[in-house]
């Protein structure tokens, strides 16, 4: 995450949040000083402090913050994470949006971290998607690396996904294919997203840089892997869970996305005590 960008969102998250001012700290409290940690409640795996430090410091010049955990490393419950002194009415005022965004993130970190556990493949990359909450992206495909997974596109612009719904539109592979190579600079790359070997063989023929095995049997995956160039990579998504992970194990793709690990995760239990 770069620093620019992370304080920018602060200042819009802390903007929604605290308005024209925190009427229960700015009436309770004038120059008070106090000492603030910041405690794991269940074990998992830690992500943003630099998101704890840039978000006080926001707030206030005066406020110094000590992290005990980086980025990826594992929790234990009663863990301190941070520890915060200054000005206490600054510090409750960035409490929520602060641990809202550091339990989003370490959740998501959490489950990246428990998807690769259960592959237990080293040869497949376990991927996010752009199942993201508008707004957060930035901030959840860093948790997605921290949990020790990579990222796939950030956005429209970051390459070309032929899906089947342009296939639909389009009348074919090939007809979207020419028409993006046309458009597109050589530097950019196109995957294809397929269900059948009839559309592998299309996305193959058509010289797809990447071809996405989309919600595949186990056995159909390794079956369309072992027909396909092994210049092209492949990537496995579509109706995976936790639960079926395991089987893509050795399935011989190079990555497998799964959208769970932003769009559905439960934030992992940390709070802050005065």
């Amino acid at each position: 995450m770069h620093d620019f960008q992370l304080r920018t969102l602060l200042s819009q998250f802390f903007q929604e949040d605290i308005g024209f001012g925190d009427l229960s700290a700015e009436a309770i409290f004038a120059n008070e000083h106090a000492t603030g940690t910041i405690i794991a409640k269940q074990p998992g795996i830690f992500c943003a402090s630099s998101l704890i430090t840039q978000g006080y410091q926001l707030l206030s010049e005066q406020i110094n913050v000590t992290t005990l955990v980086n980025d990826g490393e594992p929790l234990k419950k009663g863990d301190v994470i941070a520890k915060i002194e200054g000005p206490v009415r600054e510090i409750l005022t960035g409490e929520r949006v602060i641990l809202n965004l550091i339990q989003h993130m370490s959740g998501i970190a959490t489950a990246t971290a428990h998807a690769v556990q259960v592959l237990d493949d080293p040869n497949i990359r376990i991927c996010d998607t752009r199942k993201t909450t508008p707004g957060l992206r930035m901030l959840d495909k860093y948790a997605v690396k921290s949990g020790g997974g990579s990222n796939h596109r950030f956005g429209l612009d970051d390459g070309v996904m032929i899906k089947d719904n342009h296939i639909a539109a389009c009348g074919s592979i090939a007809n979207a294919m020419a028409r993006v190579r046309k458009a597109v600079g050589h530097m950019v790359k196109i995957e294809v997203e397929i269900e059948t070997r009839q559309q592998l063989e299309e996305a193959i023929a058509a010289k797809a840089d990447v071809i996405m095995f989309d919600n595949c049997s186990p056995e159909t995956v390794r079956e369309f892997r072992a027909l396909t160039p092994a210049n092209i990579i492949t990537e496995a998504s579509g109706g995976i869970t936790l639960e079926n992970l395991a089987e893509f194990r050795h399935s011989g793709v190079d990555m497998i996305s799964l959208g769970y690990l932003t769009h559905s995760v439960k934030a992992l239990d940390i709070s802050l005590d005065i």
